[in-house]
């Protein structure tokens, strides 16, 4: 009885996976999808940055350099959608990604709720070692950066949940349809650091305040994208593709990273931390990174 209950829930679990397989294949335009979702934000984004530094600091042209933004911001999801939603079974995969929580182990949740919270804890620790001080672990009591059209504490949510909506409803899985999942969130890193270049231009935005702040920093932010993004497709394919975790995931990296007083260079420890975290889940889930659908 042991045995055909085994042999059951074996068979059971190939049928999934390759039914998985199957519908990740249906998500076969990666080309068409990050030309636009590049093209699209970048002359949006490239307009709002001439409007924030060549226009009078006026609450109308902080308007206009707002809605600029944020319509680059969605561009992405709207071109996943519109090659998500003519398709029937891809719209029914879509939708079904957000309410299959019932089989997701309880240490993945908490992951994607903490694990940035905890990395960013043990590199201020580790700076302390280094002379940088104690009051990192207060407060802020602001932010760094800001927004003309929404408070900086809703584009710290609605930003990374947009994003994801795009990145994980169509982008992701059209890239695992041609390589790995390692080389596919290698080239997803390169793209996404591309992606987010033109708002480095933009006065006053996180981005063109951490150039600013210095090289390192600077290339922090864009080697920080590699770990990250192997980690988040980890959690993201662990959970059998559930959109939500990602989510929470991105929302948890900005909105820590902005409510302590962190000195930059915890930022470039906190990512050699997320390196390693990185090298053991390649390790211990080789099977699930280098093996190809």
């Amino acid at each position: 009885m042991f045995f055909c209950t085994s042999n059951f829930k074996k068979t059971k679990n190939m049928k999934k996976i390759e039914n998985t397989t199957l519908m990740i294949k249906r998500y076969n335009k990666p080309f068409l999808f990050y030309t636009l979702s590049i093209a699209i934000p970048w002359v949006l984004w490239f307009i709002c940055a001439y409007f924030s530094h060549f226009t009078p600091n006026t609450k109308v042209w902080d308007w206009v350099t707002g809605i600029f933004g944020f319509l680059g911001l969605i561009a992405p999801l709207g071109v996943a959608l519109s090659l998500i939603l003519p398709k029937e079974e891809l719209r029914k995969d879509f939708l079904s990604r957000f309410f299959n929580f019932k089989k997701i182990k309880g240490e993945y949740i908490l992951i994607a709720c903490f694990l940035m919270l905890l990395s960013l804890m043990a590199a201020q620790a580790i700076s302390l070692f280094w002379g940088y001080g104690v009051e990192q672990f207060e407060w802020r009591g602001g932010f760094s950066f800001r927004s003309a059209l929404f408070p900086v504490w809703f584009l710290l949510i609605a930003a990374p949940a947009v994003e994801e909506l795009a990145w994980h409803s169509y982008g992701t899985d059209s890239l695992v349809s041609r390589f790995n999942l390692f080389k596919a969130s290698l080239i997803f890193a390169v793209i996404w650091a591309i992606w987010h270049l033109p708002l480095s231009f933009i006065k006053d935005y996180y981005h063109s305040n951490l150039v600013e702040s210095g090289f390192l920093y600077t290339i922090n932010f864009v080697v920080s994208m590699f770990p990250f993004v192997i980690i988040m497709n980890w959690l993201y394919y662990k959970t059998d593709r559930n959109i939500i975790l990602p989510i929470i995931f991105h929302i948890t990296a900005g909105f820590f990273n902005e409510i302590f007083m962190t000195h930059p260079m915890s930022k470039v420890i906190q990512t050699g931390l997320l390196l390693i975290v990185c090298v053991f889940l390649l390790i211990k889930d080789k099977e699930l990174f280098f093996n190809t659908l």
